[in-house]
């Protein structure tokens, strides 16, 4: 067999008087942008360039090899700590 990555949304269904009837669900085979997510975080981290990403409280959330390279300090040392204020 092959294997499927799978988003699944659910909600209930319910009569006219707002009793719960059933569960109605939809899935969607995710498994394609999976891949694609994948290979850009790969292409990201092998960059020839430094980048990294902070997410809005300035945290770092990315931070690729370069980076590491450039300024001397490992993913795991600056993965959610704050970019400027550290």
């Amino acid at each position: 067999g092959v294997r499927l990555e799978v988003l699944l949304n659910a909600t209930t269904r319910r009569d006219e008087h707002g009793n719960v009837i059933g569960v109605v669900g939809i899935g969607q085979d995710i498994t394609f942008r999976i891949a694609q997510e994948r290979e850009y975080s790969k292409l990201i981290d092998t960059a020839n360039a430094p980048i990294f990403g902070v997410d809005t409280q300035g945290r770092v959330n990315v931070w690729n090899q370069c980076a590491m390279k450039l300024v001397g300090y490992s993913s795991e040392e600056v993965m959610g700590h704050r970019l400027v204020e550290e």
